[in-house]
C-alpha cells in the first residue's frame, strides 16, 4: 500500500529524515513510534504530500505523491497532531465541507457524513459550533474528517491526545473496526495503546529506521532466552548458595520482595534457556519456586533501548540485528 524509499529532508543544516524506507502492506495496523524530534511527524508529512522531500519518493498505491498527488492523496484519510478545523463552522457544516473537498459524490454526502459521525459518536455534538467543543470532541471532528470517504490508508498522528479514558477505549476499538477494511498507519506516545491496538511496530530515532516488526517479536528478539526471572521462599543469602552450583550463570540481581521471599533475575552466558536446570537445582535443595519464567523486555524497554542514542543504541541496534538474522 505504501513504499517510502530513501527519504530524506532536511530544515536547513538540520537532517530530520535519514534515508528512510519502509514499506507498509494491506490490512494491518502499523504502529509509528519514536522519540519527539525523531523525525515521525516529518515522515507522516511528506507520504501525505504536505511537505516535499529533499530526496527519496513515496508511493501509494503505485502513485508517486509528488508526481501524482490528486491520485496519491485520494488513498489517503489524515489525521494531523493539531486537527485542521474551522472553529466558526458546525460539526455539520464543516464535515460536508470536507466531503466536497475530498469529491465525495452529492448523492453520497449526506450517508457517508451520518456515517461517520456514528462511527465518532459526534451525533449528539453535530449542530454545535467546534470552536465550543471540548478538546475531546474536536479530536473526534479530526477523525471523521480522515475517515470521511472511507479512503484505503488512514494515517493518524496522535489521535488520542486530550481524550479520556472512556474516549480512549472507544477510538481504540474503532481502529480495530477500521483496520478490517482499511490499512491504518499511528502514531502514539503512548506505548501501551500501540501494544494494545497494532499488528506491527516501526520505531524511527534519529531520522531512521531503528527497528521493524510485530510487538510479540520484538520483545522476544530483545529478549532472548538467556534472562530468568525466579522467585522463591528463600532469603537472599540461601539464593546465593543454591545459584553458586549453577556454572552456565553469567549474572544475578537480587530483589528482597520480603522477609521470606525473594526475586532473582537470571543472566545464562550463552543465551541457554536455564528454567529447567533451575527448577531441579531448587527442588534437590527444598526450596519451594513461586515464580520461575523468561523475563522479556516490555515494549517501554525496547523503545528506551533503541531510542536512547549513543553507544547503548548502537549496542540494541546490534542485537536486534543479529538476532533477526539468526531467526
Amino acid at each position: 500500500m505504501i513504499e517510502v524509499k530513501n527519504l530524506t529532508k532536511c530544515y536547513g543544516k538540520h537532517l530530520a529524515v535519514d534515508n528512510l524506507s519502509f514499506t507498509v502492506q494491506e490490512g494491518q495496523i502499523y504502529g509509528f513510534l519514536g522519540p519527539n524530534g525523531a523525525g515521525k511527524s516529518t515522515t507522516m508529512n511528506i507520504m501525505t504530500g504536505y511537505l516535499g522531500a529533499t530526496k527519496g519518493e513515496v508511493l501509494i498505491n503505485g502513485h508517486d505523491i509528488l508526481k501524482e498527488p490528486e491520485e496519491a492523496k485520494s488513498c489517503i484519510g489524515y489525521l494531523p497532531e493539531q486537527p485542521p478545523l474551522y472553529m466558526e463552522m458546525t460539526v455539520l457544516e464543516y464535515l460536508t465541507f470536507a466531503a466536497e473537498l475530498k469529491k465525495i459524490p452529492k448523492a453520497e454526502r449526506e450517508s457517508q457524513i451520518l456515517r461517520v459521525m456514528r462511527l465518532t459518536k459526534l451525533d449528539p455534538v453535530k449542530e454545535r459550533l467546534i470552536h465550543n467543543l471540548s478538546k475531546g470532541y474536536k479530536q473526534r471532528v479530526g477523525l471523521a474528517q480522515a475517515i470521511l470517504g472511507f479512503p484505503e490508508i488512514i494515517i493518524l498522528d496522535e489521535p488520542t491526545v486530550g481524550l479520556d479514558p472512556k474516549q480512549i477505549i472507544e477510538i481504540r476499538e474503532l481502529i480495530r473496526t477500521l483496520a478490517k477494511k482499511h490499512t491504518v498507519i499511528l502514531s502514539s506516545h503512548i506505548l501501551a495503546e500501540i501494544r494494545e491496538v497494532c499488528d506491527h511496530i516501526m520505531i524511527i530515532a534519529g531520522g531512521h529506521l531503528v527497528a521493524s516488526d510485530t510487538p510479540e517479536n520484538l520483545e522476544n528478539l530483545m529478549s532472548g532466552t538467556g534472562h530468568v526471572a525466579l522467585e522463591t521462599k528463600a532469603s537472599k543469602e540461601q539464593m546465593e548458595v543454591v545459584l553458586k552450583s549453577v556454572p552456565e550463570i553469567s549474572s544475578v540481581k537480587y530483589e528482597e520482595t520480603d522477609e521470606h521471599t525473594t526475586l532473582a533475575y537470571i543472566e545464562s552466558k550463552d543465551g541457554t534457556d536455564l528454567r529447567e536446570k533451575l527448577f531441579y537445582t531448587f527442588a534437590d535443595a527444598r526450596i519451594p519456586l513461586l515464580t520461575l519464567r523468561l523475563n522479556k523486555s516490555s515494549l517501554e524497554d525496547i523503545f528506551l533501548e533503541l531510542t536512547q542514542g549513543g553507544k547503548k543504541q548502537k549496542e540494541a541496534e546490534k542485537k536486534l540485528a543479529g538476532k533477526e538474522e539468526q531467526k
